[in-house]
């Protein structure tokens, strides 16, 4: 935490009072605290109180005493935003870009992490409509810190109560350690699905969005590591300026390109969905319309995960995927052993929110030694963590 830059956003909750021992910590972690706070935050605790602490002056509005502060500039400047409490009004702004004080203001202009630490009353927290701009919020990447349980300022007693000041600051300090733990790595990371033409118009595919392996690279580019994307037709874009991204369209041309890279790959996910088959002939011009039926003959394209891990020397980890429908368990065990993965990921199309084109997947990684980790539905973002996390501990770069 020595020299990071952190925003302190205070918004109006009972809990704001936490706000003077939590810039009292992170000062003392060695952090910049810039405190900023909604006008209402003001009512629960002084900006004198937390200017002292900060050792900063506390901006509430984005012109004060004639003078302009920045929220372009201070959501340039800070390594982390952390918005603590995050009431449900200020989480639903968030989510729906309503910019109508500095807080707001900063998080849209904010290219660094951003961390919500929720606090307000049970039913609030359990309603969908805050439930919805939660799930919103993490889709756009953002990190929540779990709300606690306990009595709340109504006198109920459940879920709802602000991350205390400690935990905030040892989930910061977990970020930040292992914000480069994947560099000098070389990712190769498979993405998309794969069109393989008919005739030049019509195409055999699939409804892969290559979401997944976005998020996935997004991950790994974050974290040091130096990631080449193999994209399958897809209107995705990475972010992230350090990925190298080849686009491909037929399963031959990511074959080709999986090839190429994989020699000097230390990293390889394969969680592109890859046609198993492509016609034996493709038309050169647009076949025409004649009678009630035609019939393609298909055959079979190379299998990457196969010759890959054929390929795989002392050293190299790749990790396969697998979107079964029926005997999900069993066909991804043979997958694992078959393909020669160091573990698999499985997600089925039986469950809810997972598979193609949604925002979120849910999954289960098996490893060679029968270990299993079911994991609940979560956004692609978090999915894609968890499944480098999972690489990180493997090959010896986290220790949890």
């Amino acid at each position: 935490m020595v020299g990071k830059k952190i925003i302190l956003a205070v918004t109006g909750s009972i809990a704001a009072y936490k706000a003077a021992h939590l810039v009292r910590l992170l000062v003392k972690k060695g952090a910049e605290a810039q405190v900023l706070m909604t006008p209402s935050a003001a009512s629960f605790i002084t900006p004198l109180t937390l200017s002292t602490l900060s050792k900063k002056p506390v901006f509430t509005e984005i012109i004060s005493d004639s003078a302009w502060n920045s929220h372009v500039e201070l959501g340039l400047w800070a390594d982390a935003m952390v918005v603590a409490p995050a009431t449900a009004n200020s989480l639903a702004k968030l989510a729906h870009g309503i910019c109508d004080n500095l807080v707001s203001a900063v998080y849209l202009s904010a290219r660094c992490p951003v961390f919500l630490a929720p606090a307000m009353d049970l039913d609030m927290w359990k309603h969908p409509s805050t439930q919805e701009n939660v799930r919103r919020l993490k889709s756009f990447g953002n990190h929540f810190l779990p709300v606690g349980y306990g009595e709340l300022a109504s006198g109920l007693v459940g879920e709802g109560r602000m991350a205390e000041p400690e935990e905030i600051v040892t989930f910061l300090e977990g970020f930040f350690q292992r914000k480069q733990d994947f560099s000098g790595r070389k990712v190769l990371i498979t993405a998309g699905p794969t069109y393989e033409a008919i005739d030049p118009v019509r195409f055999i595919g699939n409804r892969s969005s290559g979401k997944m392996g976005m998020a996935i690279a997004e991950e790994f580019a974050r974290r040091g590591a130096s990631v080449t994307l193999l994209l399958g037709p897809s209107k995705l874009n990475p972010a992230h300026p350090g990925i190298q991204t080849v686009r491909v369209e037929s399963a031959r041309e990511m074959h080709e390109a999986a090839l190429q890279f994989f020699e000097t790959t230390d990293i390889a996910i394969l969680s592109a969905a890859v046609a198993d088959y492509r016609p034996r002939n493709v038309a050169e011009q647009k076949i025409k319309k004649a009678g009630d039926s035609m019939t393609l003959e298909l055959e079979k394209t190379p299998d990457i995960a196969a010759s890959l891990g054929k390929m795989k020397r002392s050293g190299q980890f790749i990790v396969g995927f697998a979107l079964e429908t029926t005997d999900e368990l069993k066909n991804a065990s043979e997958k694992l052993v078959k393909k020669n993965f160091d573990f698999i990921v499985l997600n089925s199309l039986k469950d809810a929110g997972a598979g193609f084109n949604f925002d979120t997947n849910k999954i289960t990684i098996l490893h060679r030694d029968n270990m299993r980790t079911d994991f609940e539905l979560k956004t692609k973002a978090e999915v894609a963590e968890d499944i480098v996390n999972e690489v990180g501990r493997c090959i010896g770069v986290l220790a949890f």
